[in-house]
């Protein structure tokens, strides 16, 4: 159960992860503490492990940056519900642990400080007023996201 930061449509690399820090900082948890400051100044000071952010269309449109998934993992977003996300950021949420889910009704409905549940095993967003199903995640990405990227799963494989 996480609570919602909920945002619109095109939210870019660039304010989820500021460009000025892309060879300046190479730590994760200093990388957390920029996450979102050109877009929300208070995001740091407000978001707590589990939390989900709630998006419109394009979410993590512009550069390839893996920093964008990084900061917000080690933030504590649990998941990530857009309307759609840019192509190469949610490869880049899964292979860095980080569930993106697309669900435009959903998106819809939730609201700002709500609180959600999602049940990646089940495909089902639990919100206040409403459930909501998506496909299951298969196994083999479940797999991904508990092992906490695809670099530790490969890791887990290797022996």
């Amino acid at each position: 159960m996480g609570k919602v930061f909920k945002y619109g449509d095109d939210v870019n690399t660039d304010v989820i992860y500021p460009g000025k820090y892309t060879y300046s900082i190479d730590n994760p948890e200093e990388m957390a503490e920029h996450a979102m400051e050109d877009l929300d100044s208070t995001f740091i000071e407000r978001v707590e492990k589990g939390d989900v952010i709630v998006a419109g269309y394009n979410f993590g449109m512009g550069s390839s940056r893996e920093q964008a998934v990084t900061c917000l993992v080690y933030s504590g977003i649990s998941a990530i519900i857009a309307k759609s996300f840019a192509r190469i950021f949610f490869r880049n949420a899964i292979n860095n642990g980080l569930p993106a889910i697309i669900h435009p009704e959903a998106v819809e409905t939730i609201s700002e400080g709500d609180e959600v549940e999602v049940d990646l095993k089940s495909g089902l967003i639990k919100t206040p007023g409403k459930d909501f199903s998506f496909a299951p995640y298969p196994d083999k990405l479940l797999e991904i996201l508990q092992a906490g990227s695809l670099i530790e799963w490969v890791k887990g494989r290797l022996g």
